[in-house]
Order: structure tokens, then sequence, then C-alpha cells
């Protein structure tokens, strides 16, 4: 039997704010040979999920891959003296929401796009591999906004379109702390509604107005998360590459883009993002979807 949690990784990128990373191993497979969502997206690119822990309170921000992740973070959070629990959803897909269960017994808050997305593709989740089922819904839903706080830390959860229509970020205002989800991406983001790439785009923007010191992804290189996450190039990046790939695929031009690294060559150059190999397959689907529409 795999030890799903084999290679998960607990860092701390700033006092207090833990990252849970897995991924990134080269050779290996956590669910099965065969082609599937968990191994072929989410570990074979790195994932992390986050907590914040302060005064015996925490807030997890997504529930990782499967039950055993979800489980690895409940007894880490826990033996922090952690009493109170709650989860944030940063949106609807399947490598942020696959431990839910684990956290069935806690208060699980969403954007209500979030929950009406999971209620939608309910049965796609349950026979996708591998499976979710049972799905644990969100019990406390908002729209634009919502502040909280763990222990002595105000938290604010913001609505941002970017990835998905129900993207929600977390930020540290005091700290100038984003927890990104999956809005920001290294070494780019993943294309996940190319019809809605315009909106994208627009909302990048809106993000690059906020005075953000650091950003801590879902998907990013475990080094740069582990030193306390991105610096606001970060935003920049990922908005130019949709814009780059946009412009092309408008002029009908996109099927003969450079690979990634030559595509992105400035950014990488400038540190603002890092280059990992498989993501000239994402830079591959990424053109044929803006292709297709």
């Amino acid at each position: 039997m795999t030890d799903m949690t084999a290679t998960l990784r607990i860092l701390e990128p700033h006092p207090g704010v833990f990252a849970y990373y897995d991924g990134r191993v080269e050779g290996r497979r956590l669910y099965s040979a065969g082609p599937n969502w968990l191994d072929d997206g989410a570990y074979g690119l790195g994932i992390a999920s986050y907590a914040i822990v302060d005064a015996a309170e925490a807030l997890v921000y997504d529930t990782h891959i499967s039950l055993a992740h979800a489980r690895a973070v409940r007894r880490h959070i826990e033996g922090l003296g952690a009493k109170s629990i709650r989860v944030v959803l940063s949106h609807w897909h399947d490598d942020h929401i696959a431990g839910n269960a684990v956290f069935a017994d806690c208060e699980i808050i969403a954007l209500k796009l979030t929950a009406d997305a999971l209620d939608a593709h309910r049965e796609q989740l349950a026979t996708s591999t591998p499976p979710i089922s049972p799905l644990v819904m969100p019990n406390r839903l908002f729209e634009t906004r919502l502040d909280l706080r763990v222990g002595n830390r105000r938290v604010e959860l913001h609505h941002f379109d970017i990835h998905s229509a129900d993207g929600n970020v977390l930020w540290l205002r005091d700290d100038g702390i984003l927890l990104a989800g999956d809005t920001l991406e290294d070494t780019v983001t993943y294309i996940s509604e190319a019809q809605n790439t315009a909106t994208h785009i627009r909302e990048l923007a809106r993000l690059a107005t906020w005075p953000i010191e650091r950003i801590l992804p879902n998907h990013g290189a475990p080094d740069r998360i582990a030193a306390g996450g991105y610096d606001t190039r970060f935003i920049a990046a990922n908005r130019r590459y949709l814009e780059r790939l946009t412009d092309e695929a408008r002029q009908g031009e996109a099927a003969a883009l450079a690979p990634l690294r030559d595509f992105i060559a400035l950014e990488l150059a400038t540190g603002a993002v890092s280059y990992f190999e498989p993501y000239e397959a994402v830079h591959r689907k990424n053109i044929a979807a803006l292709s297709a529409i």
C-alpha cells in the first residue's frame, strides 16, 4: 500500500502560516500508473494547501488532494494546539476539495459560486479518477468579501474571477501576505475557462493594485514558497502570459507559438517565475484551449 503522504513537506513560509506541499517528485506517482487527475495534474505540477494557526485557532485554506493529505494537515495543526478549526475553499476544483470529508465536523467557508459549482459537478467529481465521494459541501457561504479572525490575526476573503469564476483569495492585510489559490501559478497559469480569459486579465490588473508584499500560490516551486513566497512581479508575469497568448490566438498564430521556456524568457530571466518542464504540456493545452474559441 502506497503511503500517500510519504513526500508531503510541511513548510512555514511565515510565522504561523504553514504550507503542506506535495509533488514535483520525479518518477513518483501516488494513485496509479494510468491517467488520473491526482498524479497528472496536482502531484505532477506540485501543490500546497495552507493553514494559519494562532492562539489555539486554525484556518485551513483548501483540503488538499486526498483524505490522507487532509488527515496529515489536521494532525499537524491539532499537534500545534489548535482547538478550533475552520476551512476556507479557494475554488471548486478537485485538487482543492478532495479532503473535505476530514473536516466535515468543521465550518467550511466558500463563495456561493463555489457551492453552486460543486453541486453542478457532483456527478463528475464522484466518477473522476480518483473519485471524490461523498462530496462534503461548504456550510458557510459568502458573495464578495468576508472578514474573519484567527486568534489575533485578521483575515480577509475576497472574490476574484481568475482561473475559475469562483476564485477566492485569502488576504492577511496586516502582513501583506496573499494566499492566492490558483489565481496565480508558477510556471504559468492553467487556463480552465478559456472563454473568460479577458475577465481574468482584468482581474489580475485589479489584484496588482493591492499593497501585497509576498504571495503564496497553491501551485508553485517549493523552495520559493518555503522562502516566503513570490513578490508582485508574479502577478504581472501571469497577466502578461495571458495577454500574449490571447493576442496570438486572436491573430490565428497560437498553434505556432514558441515552447514555454522561450515564450516567457523575460519573466524567467527576471526571476518573476521559475521554469518547471511539465508546464510545457500546460502551455500546449492553454494554446489549444484559446485556439478553440
